[in-house]
């Protein structure tokens, strides 16, 4: 049990909130496939709308789950009721934009408003009542753009969209604020364990999710030398972008949760960086999809985006949020990020097969200094054993 000022008894994340986060993660597969079929400006815009329509919804039902106690009967109907409004809203991400707009929006609606309808009327304290009437505020802002969108044209529904992703998000990031009436959570009670193994079995499913979207394009590839190659450049890339926070990075989180004055704000932190380590998975299984089928053949700009801009989200929230929270562990990464953009660069002259290996030995690198990096960091973090 965390000893920090508003911690709550530890509760084991419980198998239906596992099975909630397999729904949501089946969207990285159609955001992918959505962003593949379409890979121009526009279509990774709304791409983006999407992602974040998503990931806003997880966000905003983990949250309930955790404050409201998933193992409550109400509670545990709540998550069912999210799971199956999600689980159709995920499958239409590859024809939201086209011709299936209502079928996306209205699930997501419902979502918004019923996750904080619910714990507005349920929450257990005045305080988290207070909270999520404030979330039905900002819900109630960003409904309207959603139902614009999809009522106009394909044209302007990106517009009307991404205006409320961003309503949506920024609610988020900084936990529904009005004025004169904000979230002051120092004292809060807060299962912030529970969370922080949540986040974590999230990217494991993240990753899962995209060896799935790798594996599929493997599938569809000839069985040569450049493309097998290629494969296992790019399955090597996920190992990598893995062990990049699961090589001690998760021990310095726990250990930053457990000893701050504030482990709710750390772990919002932490879920707001979801938004684009979940963009960069999406952007490397496409890249990684685009080298697979063309291994040998020539470069181009959007790869280089793909594979190491997608590599950059992903590294670079890790060290804002290492910035932030400790102060540590960041400057590694950063370094990694800009030779990700040195070789993103040179990607447009390089055949596919030679970007994806340089995209490992950056990551193999990075990997091997982090595993250092984080042990100190880990031990100057670690309560001192009383005597």
């Amino acid at each position: 049990m965390s000893t920090v000022s508003g911690a709550a008894p530890r509760r084991a994340v419980a198998p239906l909130e596992l099975f909630f986060d397999l729904v949501f993660v089946f969207a990285v597969g159609q955001l992918a496939h959505h962003l593949h079929d379409e890979l121009s400006w526009r279509g990774a815009a709304e791409t983006a709308v999407m992602l974040v329509a998503v990931l806003s919804t997880w966000a905003l039902t983990s949250f309930d789950a955790t404050f409201l106690d998933v193992e409550r009967k109400r509670t545990n109907r709540l998550v069912l009721v999210v799971m199956g409004l999600g689980l159709f809203m995920n499958a239409q991400i590859p024809r939201a934009f086209a011709d299936r707009p209502w079928a996306f929006v209205v699930p997501l609606v419902a979502i918004l408003l019923l996750t904080a309808g619910v714990a507005a009327v349920s929450a257990p304290t005045p305080v988290l009542r207070n909270h999520y009437r404030r979330v039905l505020v900002w819900a109630a802002v960003s409904t309207p753009l959603w139902l614009v969108g999809a009522a106009a044209d394909h044209g302007p529904r990106l517009a009307w969209w991404a205006a409320a992703a961003a309503v949506d998000m920024a609610g988020v990031w900084l936990a529904h604020p009005l004025p004169g009436n904000v979230l002051a959570s120092e004292n809060l009670v807060f299962d912030a364990e529970h969370m922080v193994e949540r986040i974590r079995l999230f990217i494991i499913i993240q990753l899962g999710e995209t060896v799935l979207t790798i594996g599929t394009a493997i599938a569809d590839a000839p069985v040569d030398v450049p493309t097998v190659t290629t494969a296992l450049g790019a399955f090597v890339a996920l190992v990598y972008l893995c062990a990049s926070y699961f090589r001690g990075g998760e021990n310095v989180l726990a250990l930053h949760v457990a000893t701050t004055s504030d482990p709710l704000l750390a772990v919002r932190h932490a879920v707001s960086g979801q938004y684009p380590t979940l963009a960069g998975l999406v952007a490397v299984a496409v890249g990684a999809e685009l080298a697979i089928s063309h291994p040998t053949g020539e470069g181009s700009a959007e790869l280089g985006l793909l594979l190491f801009g997608g590599a950059i989200l992903y590294i670079i929230t890790q060290a804002w949020w290492y910035y932030v929270s400790t102060g540590q562990a960041w400057g590694a990464r950063l370094l990694a990020c800009l030779a990700f953009a040195a070789a993103g660069v040179a990607a447009r002259w390089l055949p596919p097969l030679v970007s994806v290996l340089i995209l490992d030995a950056i990551l193999i690198v990075l990997v091997s200094v982090l595993t250092r990096v984080h042990r100190r960091v880990a031990e100057t973090l670690a309560p001192s054993d009383s005597v």
